[in-house]
């Protein structure tokens, strides 16, 4: 009976120097706490803030800041010191060029894939079919800059359409384009199908052929030096579970795999 007792107390000891139990039997796990700020391209406005609600809510203990931007303003940004613990870039030349300037952690994981939409004012006052009408007379187009990735593929697009359209302004991120569309300060843009669904009934969008069209590649790592990298590393694993993949499957973005 002595004996009986000794084990009782000794297993008691050892199930609270691990966290305790669950109710089946297994370890529970420690909960997460503190906060991460996310560096997010700005296509990714409206679907990481839902993935952060639900992160949130998954983690209460937890708190995640976004700061969204064109993904190469983002890299200037945790390169000259800017606190971040994950990164999340709508190509991957600005991913590379994190990692080989030695700000990231681990290896860059492809999340998310995206494409191209020419975005008009509701109705589509001025007509436009495809990339071709961009060039029309009295058409105000704007873009993104070509160092922003959504600049360069509708660059890589019009090339492969064969359309020579001179832009009337280049933004820093599809925000701006976006915004300017919205507006009534341009007639269209080329931005992601992403940013056209999220904007609802404020613009309308036109599709490009998926002969002339580019597929975008979204990846995320870990910021180097985090100071929180558990929280960090939780929610690059959110983002690409099923149901963070779900999340981003309502917004118009295409699978990671």
């Amino acid at each position: 009976m002595h004996s009986r007792v000794s084990l009782l107390i000794v297993a008691a000891a050892f199930l609270a120097a691990c966290g305790g139990s669950s109710a089946a039997g297994t370890l529970s796990p420690t909960p997460l706490s503190g906060t991460i700020s996310v560096f997010a391209a700005a296509s990714l406005t409206a679907s990481f803030t839902a993935l952060g609600v639900s992160f949130r809510t998954a983690n209460p203990g937890v708190a995640v800041k976004f700061n969204y931007a064109g993904s190469p303003t983002l890299v200037t940004q945790i390169e000259q010191g800017a606190p971040a613990d994950v990164f999340a870039s709508a190509d991957t030349p600005n991913m590379d060029k994190l990692t080989a300037d030695g700000y990231t952690s681990g290896t860059s994981r492809v999340f998310a894939h995206n494409q191209l939409e020419i975005v008009v004012a509701p109705g589509n006052p001025k007509g436009i079919t495809g990339l071709a009408d961009l060039a029309k007379p009295g058409v105000i187009y704007i873009t993104e800059a070509p160092t922003v990735p959504a600049g360069k593929y509708s660059l890589q697009a019009l090339a492969s359409a064969s359309v020579k359209v001179t832009p009337k302004s280049l933004e820093t991120s599809v925000t701006a384009v976006m915004s300017k569309i919205e507006l009534g300060e341009a007639d269209a843009g080329i931005v992601y199908t992403t940013d056209v669904t999220a904007a609802g009934n404020k613009v309308a969008g036109v599709q490009i052929q998926a002969a002339n069209n580019v597929i975008a590649s979204y990846p995320m790592a870990a910021v180097k030096g985090t100071a929180n990298s558990a929280v960090a590393d939780a929610f690059i694993a959110y983002v690409l579970s099923s149901k963070g993949q779900s999340t981003l499957a309502t917004f118009g973005f295409l699978p990671a795999a």
